[in-house]
């Protein structure tokens, strides 16, 4: 960064949210508990989306049963993972959002009839769901806590066995809770700014 550029977030937090944060392969058995997820959420959920949408549902599993039945779900490399976590989470979309269009958006009522169309709700339930749960990653960062995303299972089973109405859809399982012996990988390479960015 350039030396004369100076960014709002003092460095400790950027730190913290950024630079030295991983995604956490191993955690300590240290609780995740319940007022932590709702300040994680009344944090995060101040943070933009498209129509001011709010289709992300979370489904914290907690009990053992669920977690078994999650677990089986996983792909191989993520199931021990999956299993020993303090907390996991079942980030979704909720297909019929729109319905809550007219309380989050007042002063465009009109916002649900743009989405009346399934398939059109259905791609922007996943575009929104999918910023709110990069929100929801750096709010578990925010609480000091590590999270560990993850694609490796399969949807259309977790669908059914967790949100068997098919109003909902998965998004990511996210394990959550304070880093263990050996949580992270090393730093992955990035892309350079002169890769990402061009003017025109």
């Amino acid at each position: 960064m350039p030396s004369d550029v100076t960014l709002a977030l003092n460095e400790a937090a950027q730190d913290l949210l950024f630079r030295e944060a991983r995604t956490a392969n191993s955690f300590t058995d240290e609780p995740v508990t319940d007022d932590t997820v709702r300040a994680i959420y009344e944090l995060i959920k101040y943070a933009p989306t498209s129509f001011n949408g709010q289709p992300l549902r979370v489904l914290l599993v907690r009990s053992e049963e669920s977690r078994t039945r999650l677990v089986q779900n996983m792909s191989g490399p993520n199931q021990p993972k999956t299993q020993a976590a303090p907390l996991v989470a079942l980030l979704a979309a909720d297909l019929e959002f729109h319905e809550t269009l007219p309380r989050l958006m007042p002063h465009f009522p009109q916002a649900k009839d743009l989405l009346s169309d399934p398939s059109i709700r259905e791609q922007a339930a996943f575009f929104s769901g999918a910023m709110q749960l990069s929100y929801f990653i750096l709010g578990v960062r925010a609480a000091g806590l590590a999270a560990g995303p993850m694609l490796g299972f399969d949807a259309d089973a977790i669908n059914k066995e967790f949100f068997g109405d098919g109003g909902h859809k998965v998004i990511a399982v996210v394990n959550i809770g304070k880093p263990g012996e050996n949580a992270w990988f090393p730093r992955a390479p990035r892309l350079a700014y002169d890769e990402v960015f061009s003017v025109v």
